[in-house]
């Protein structure tokens, strides 16, 4: 039975009530809004008293924060009050501040960016004529709708979900509901601008339980602004209704709910929930929107967004995990990487990318090492076909990766009907295994080590809707996730300008991924520090043991930024099913040869995949801001220090990375250094690769501590060589004057002169300075060096002569006393004093 748009809203509505708590409402104009993470051993109200704050509630899946407001000030009052409590805790006793694990003050900021259809760069893709559509083609087409009982008058148009021009060209999608799978009973969250639940496509599978208004502070996450139509866009390629209103969605039987984010200032806080928002009914997040995709922009989720999505992953769908979707971006033509993206990054999203109805690579669509797959979206003169805000409204132009993500959201939701119990990870497995390579005559793909290609353009290929529900259907679960985190590798080195680079590695054991409970790769991830005075001039390759080579990097032409990359995470999906035992490298080039320059601090590697073991599985820890600031950290696995090469390895760099062993898609590097001009006007090589190879066997003596000057090996040595030649004289000189001093001493005429009387005071002075500091030089230096020393026995003579002198004087002096007896005086009284 058909339900009406209106009903069909109230029984959305109905089937989800008492599933999830609408947060309070917001004051920003009046009160400041804080999040603390409590310890179970306080309670909310004991730190409200504490701190004058008020106990807004829980954030809201988010197990042990809370949000506290106070009245509008300046001052962050939280943090002042934990300062001066950690100042005072040496002293002793217990506060209530002592359970404070962490705090944030909450601040309104610019939402993230839509990722609509950019403009499009001169000469991409003009127009073309319509091709004629494949008569057997429009055949079969009519066949499925009329099998199907499909009246939707934008159907024809909808060649993402059947092609009858470009034959192969679309999502395969047709014989998956013929076989009955429509997406029932699974649901997908558009987080978005909102979504239009009265559209009459919509409202039939509207979820409203699982919707909210984050800007507006709404149950209802309804379009209120005129740009507003971005998310209902979305929904509709995922559940818009089979109907006789617009098209069609890829699983169209299948709940959408409207999570509103994207049209005014938002805090941290409230973007955490909206990623937790309902997550025990609100299956898949479609997530079409990132930083800017400028080319110049690196950003990454804050805190407490990152802690929301570990929660998803771990608590979400009854332990299965959240399943979010992200545009890999539209920032292609502006040299943009998805790597830069801290939300495309990260190993709880699968990052897809676009191809156009020709299958494609459009000029909008970012690569990246992190890209899983892509699917469907506008190009080469066309795009897809959906849902708009309005009653009865379509729109015929949505497109950009915004298109792509949803789509392949809603074939994921056809898999959850079959097997609601894949985990967040199998439905990547799921995804990977399922994936068709396309266009592989560009010569970009690479053979994995788990027998599969990937290329950053496509990632493992596209998404095919009946392959993926044909794997899930039979389908293993795979064991809990481990991790292995390598210590920090330093480098601390100047990079090498030009096509060489500068290689650091480091060695993984069996040992090491064994204690870490590691058995087959899945992510790779790479933490890493480098200063530069232009960001957009580095690039960044990391070569596994088995020769698979990730972009984690890559240069961005608008990019001059003088930041460069601080406890930057990278991520790559290119190293799955390996087994990640042997010597991983990194290498960071400076791809320009200009007064820009840069430092290649440290990097860490941190391997996620499957358990050896799952009965020793655990939870990852929640993150926290200090999570990569102990640089000389080592992991909790005793792992041996790391080995760094510096560029002496100039050489083994470029071998490895030799244009015959890379894809083609690698970022363009010139096969020869150009040439720059010096300070003193004449011209400077930086150095072909002869050179460099010349570089590494000249300059591998030279200690990483001691400085280059940027000077070639020849040039190297002979500095070093004449500094070590002036050392030389410069001590011989030293020894040569310390030897003539002592002679002389001993030699001096002044040796026949006699002592003449001091007083006492003035001889005790002499005996008990000068003297006692002579015996504390010849005591170190016996210390130093051990043995006997022939300087302190002079020492000693020299002594005896002077008091036989002193009693000789004394004896002309005073007639009084024989010779032996002032000889006796004499020589007590200056041996007292001077031994």
């Amino acid at each position: 039975m058909k339900l009406s748009p209106l009903l069909g809203l109230a029984v959305g509505s109905l089937a989800g009530l008492g599933s999830a708590t609408h947060p309070q409402p917001r004051n920003f104009a009046a009160n400041d809004y804080y999040v603390l993470h409590l310890d179970r051993a306080v309670q909310p109200e004991q730190i409200a008293s504490r701190l004058g704050l008020r106990h807004e509630g829980t954030l809201g899946e988010l197990a042990g924060h809370h949000l506290f407001s106070a009245r509008k000030q300046e001052e962050d009052i939280v943090r002042r009050e934990l300062q001066e409590r950690k100042r005072k805790r040496s002293l002793g006793g217990q506060d209530h501040l002592d359970f404070v694990r962490f705090a944030q003050k909450q601040k309104l900021h610019e939402p993230l960016k839509k990722r609509i259809i950019p403009p499009k760069p001169a000469g991409f893709y003009p127009l073309e004529p319509r091709q004629q559509a494949d008569a057997n083609a429009v055949i079969r087409q009519q066949a499925v709708m009329q099998q199907l009982g499909i009246s939707d008058p934008i159907f024809h148009e909808q060649w993402h979900l059947f092609n009858p021009v470009q034959l192969g060209h679309d999502v395969n999608v047709t014989d998956v509901w013929l076989s009955g799978i429509t997406g029932k009973n699974a649901t997908v969250a558009i987080v978005d601008d909102g979504l239009d639940m009265y559209s009459g496509d919509l409202a039939p599978n509207y979820y409203a339980e699982g919707s909210y208004d984050f800007n507006d502070q709404s149950p209802e996450p309804k379009p209120r602004l005129s740009d507003d139509k971005h998310g209902t866009r979305c929904a509709g390629e995922v559940s818009a209704a089979k109907n006789d209103v617009c098209g069609i969605g890829v699983a169209y039987d299948s709940k959408i709910a409207g999570i509103r984010i994207l049209s005014k200032l938002i805090t941290d806080a409230d973007e955490a929930v909206a990623m937790n928002y309902d997550f025990q009914h609100n299956q898949i997040y479609s997530c079409s929107w990132g930083p800017p995709d400028d080319g110049l922009t690196m950003d990454a989720p804050g805190i407490l967004i990152k802690r929301a999505m570990l929660n998803g992953i771990q608590n979400g769908r009854g332990s299965r995990g959240s399943i979010f979707v992200f545009a890999s971006g539209n920032g292609a033509a502006n040299d943009d990487n998805c790597n830069f993206d801290g939300y495309t990054n990260s190993i709880y999203s699968i990052t897809v990318g676009a191809v156009d109805r020709k299958g494609q690579h459009p000029y909008y669509s970012e690569k990246c090492s992190a890209q899983l797959v892509v699917t469907y979206s506008s190009g080469s003169g066309d795009a897809i076909h959906t849902t708009d805000v309005g009653a009865n409204a379509c729109y015929t132009g949505h497109g950009g990766t915004s298109a792509a993500a949803p789509l392949a959201a809603g074939i994921f939701a056809l898999a959850l009907e079959i097997r609601p119990d894949l985990s967040w990870r199998d439905m990547q497995y799921i995804a990977i295994e399922s994936a068709v390579p396309i266009d592989l005559d560009t010569e970009e793909w690479q053979d994995t080590a788990a027998g599969k290609k990937f290329s950053h353009t496509f990632g493992y290929g596209k998404v095919d809707s009946w392959k993926l529900v044909e794997v899930a259907k039979t389908w293993q679960n795979v064991k809990p996730q481990s991790w292995f985190f390598s210590p920090w590798v330093h480098v601390h080195h100047e990079i090498p300008q030009g096509d060489l680079g500068l290689k650091s590695t480091f060695e993984v054991t069996a040992d090491m991924l064994k204690e870490a409970n590691l058995e087959t790769l899945e992510h790779v991830t790479v933490t890493m520090n480098v200063e530069h005075a232009r960001r957009g001039d580095l690039s960044v390759d990391l070569i596994s043991p088995s020769g698979v080579v990730s972009h984690i990097a890559t240069s961005r032409k608008h990019d001059a930024s003088k930041d460069g990359y601080a406890d930057w995470t990278f991520m790559s999906v290119a190293h799955w099913g390996e087994k990640g035992v042997g010597t991983w490298t990194v290498i960071v080039k400076d791809t320009k040869v200009d007064t820009n320059k840069g430092t290649f601090t440290d990097w860490h590697l941190k391997l996620w995949g499957t358990t050896i073991d799952a009965s020793k599985a655990k939870l990852l820890p929640m993150p926290t801001d200090e999570d990569d600031d102990n640089h000389d950290d080592v992991s909790t696995t005793t792992i041996p220090p790391s080995t760094t090469t510096l560029p002496p390895g100039a050489a083994d760099t470029n071998t490895l990375l030799h244009p015959t062993e890379l894809p083609t898609d690698h970022p363009d590097r010139p096969s020869k250094k150009p040439t720059t001009t010096g300070a003193d006007g004449l011209p400077v090589s930086t150095g072909t690769q002869e050179e460099a190879a010349a570089s590494t066997s000249a300059s591998s003596w030279l200690p990483s501590f001691l400085p280059t000057f940027g000077a070639a090996p020849h040039t190297l040595a002979w500095i070093y060589g004449a500094m070590g030649l002036i050392v030389l004289f410069v001590c011989g000189l030293g020894a040569w004057w310390w030897i003539v001093r002592r002679r002389r001493l001993r030699n001096s005429p002044r040796d026949a002169y006699e002592f003449e009387l001091l007083n006492e005071e003035e001889a005790e002075g002499l005996a008990g300075g000068v003297e006692k500091n002579k015996r504390r030089r010849g005591g170190e230096l016996y210390d130093a060096f051990a043995g006997g020393s022939d300087d302190e026995d002079d020492g000693e003579d020299d002594d005896d002569d002077h008091v036989r002198r002193g009693a000789a004087a004394a004896r002309r002096s005073i007639g009084s006393d024989s010779d032996e007896e002032v000889d006796e005086k004499q020589s007590s009284r200056l041996l007292s004093h001077g031994r």
